[in-house]
Protein backbone atom coordinates (compact mmCIF):
# COMPACT_ATOMS: atom_id res chain seq x y z
CA UNK A 1 0.00 0.00 0.00
CA UNK A 2 1.59 3.46 -1.09
CA UNK A 3 1.84 5.84 1.48
CA UNK A 4 0.80 9.49 0.11
CA UNK A 5 0.96 13.04 2.33
CA UNK A 6 -1.67 15.50 0.92
CA UNK A 7 -1.01 19.32 1.75
CA UNK A 8 -3.36 21.91 1.75
CA UNK A 9 -4.81 24.44 3.67
CA UNK A 10 -8.54 23.89 2.41
CA UNK A 11 -10.48 21.44 4.66
CA UNK A 12 -12.75 20.95 1.88
CA UNK A 13 -10.01 19.89 -0.38
CA UNK A 14 -8.32 18.23 1.87
CA UNK A 15 -11.17 15.88 3.19
CA UNK A 16 -12.42 14.90 -0.52
CA UNK A 17 -8.82 13.87 -1.47
CA UNK A 18 -8.08 12.08 1.61
CA UNK A 19 -11.58 10.18 1.13
CA UNK A 20 -10.58 10.05 -2.64
CA UNK A 21 -7.15 8.19 -2.03
CA UNK A 22 -8.79 6.11 0.90
CA UNK A 23 -10.79 4.44 -0.89
CA UNK A 24 -8.47 3.88 -3.97
CA UNK A 25 -6.21 1.82 -1.18
CA UNK A 26 -3.60 4.22 -0.39
CA UNK A 27 -2.26 5.00 3.13
CA UNK A 28 -3.13 8.83 3.63
CA UNK A 29 -1.50 11.69 5.51
CA UNK A 30 -2.60 15.02 5.65
CA UNK A 31 -1.24 18.33 6.54
CA UNK A 32 -3.01 21.43 7.10
CA UNK A 33 0.18 23.75 5.91
CA UNK A 34 3.55 23.26 4.99
CA UNK A 35 5.15 23.53 8.55
CA UNK A 36 2.69 20.37 9.31
CA UNK A 37 4.16 18.92 6.23
CA UNK A 38 7.70 19.34 7.30
CA UNK A 39 6.92 17.72 10.95
CA UNK A 40 5.55 14.97 9.09
CA UNK A 41 8.05 14.57 6.20
CA UNK A 42 10.90 14.29 8.87
CA UNK A 43 9.80 11.49 10.88
CA UNK A 44 8.37 9.60 7.76
CA UNK A 45 8.93 9.92 3.73
CA UNK A 46 5.62 9.22 1.62
CA UNK A 47 6.11 7.66 -1.85
CA UNK A 48 4.21 10.84 -3.54
CA UNK A 49 3.21 14.11 -1.91
CA UNK A 50 0.35 16.16 -3.17
CA UNK A 51 1.18 19.39 -2.59
CA UNK A 52 -0.64 23.08 -2.60
CA UNK A 53 1.77 26.18 -3.26
CA UNK A 54 -0.25 29.06 -1.57
CA UNK A 55 -0.32 28.40 2.18
CA UNK A 56 0.48 29.84 5.44
CA UNK A 57 3.43 29.77 7.06
CA UNK A 58 5.59 27.48 4.84
CA UNK A 59 4.70 27.50 0.93
CA UNK A 60 4.79 24.43 -1.43
CA UNK A 61 7.39 25.61 -3.33
CA UNK A 62 9.58 25.57 0.47
CA UNK A 63 8.15 21.81 1.30
CA UNK A 64 9.05 20.37 -2.38
CA UNK A 65 12.92 22.18 -1.46
CA UNK A 66 12.97 20.39 1.28
CA UNK A 67 11.36 16.74 -0.33
CA UNK A 68 14.23 17.36 -2.99
CA UNK A 69 17.24 17.24 -0.15
CA UNK A 70 16.03 14.53 1.84
CA UNK A 71 15.04 12.34 -1.38
CA UNK A 72 14.89 11.97 -5.22
CA UNK A 73 12.56 8.98 -4.74
CA UNK A 74 9.76 10.77 -3.41
CA UNK A 75 7.27 12.01 -6.26
CA UNK A 76 6.23 15.24 -5.67
CA UNK A 77 2.73 16.65 -7.18
CA UNK A 78 1.98 20.17 -7.29
CA UNK A 79 -1.86 20.60 -7.04
CA UNK A 80 -2.85 24.47 -6.89
CA UNK A 81 -4.77 27.58 -8.28
CA UNK A 82 -1.37 29.12 -9.74
CA UNK A 83 -1.71 28.71 -13.29
CA UNK A 84 0.96 31.30 -14.82
CA UNK A 85 3.59 29.82 -17.00
CA UNK A 86 6.02 30.84 -14.84
CA UNK A 87 4.38 29.24 -11.77
CA UNK A 88 4.52 25.74 -13.62
CA UNK A 89 8.01 26.17 -14.56
CA UNK A 90 9.00 27.61 -11.30
CA UNK A 91 7.24 24.25 -9.56
CA UNK A 92 8.61 21.93 -11.99
CA UNK A 93 12.21 23.60 -11.85
CA UNK A 94 11.76 22.40 -7.91
CA UNK A 95 11.72 19.09 -8.93
CA UNK A 96 8.15 18.27 -9.42
CA UNK A 97 7.30 15.41 -10.91
CA UNK A 98 3.54 16.64 -12.02
CA UNK A 99 1.97 20.40 -11.89
CA UNK A 100 -1.74 20.61 -11.78
CA UNK A 101 -4.10 23.01 -11.36
CA UNK A 102 -7.60 23.58 -10.00
CA UNK A 103 -9.91 22.95 -10.71
CA UNK A 104 -9.33 19.18 -10.96
CA UNK A 105 -11.11 15.94 -11.80
CA UNK A 106 -10.83 13.53 -9.24
CA UNK A 107 -10.71 10.44 -12.26
CA UNK A 108 -7.48 12.02 -13.52
CA UNK A 109 -6.17 13.23 -10.49
CA UNK A 110 -5.78 9.46 -9.03
CA UNK A 111 -5.26 7.92 -12.71
CA UNK A 112 -1.84 10.58 -12.55
CA UNK A 113 -1.21 9.58 -9.35
CA UNK A 114 -1.03 6.12 -9.74
CA UNK A 115 0.77 6.60 -13.39
CA UNK A 116 3.48 8.32 -11.32
CA UNK A 117 4.08 5.42 -8.65
CA UNK A 118 4.28 2.51 -11.51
Amino acid sequence: MSKILIVDDEPNILLSLEYLFKKEGFQVYIARDGEEALGILEEDLPELVILDIMMPKVDGYEVCKYIRQKSDAVKVVFLTAKSKQKDIEKGLGLGADLYLTKPFGNKDLVSKVKGLLD
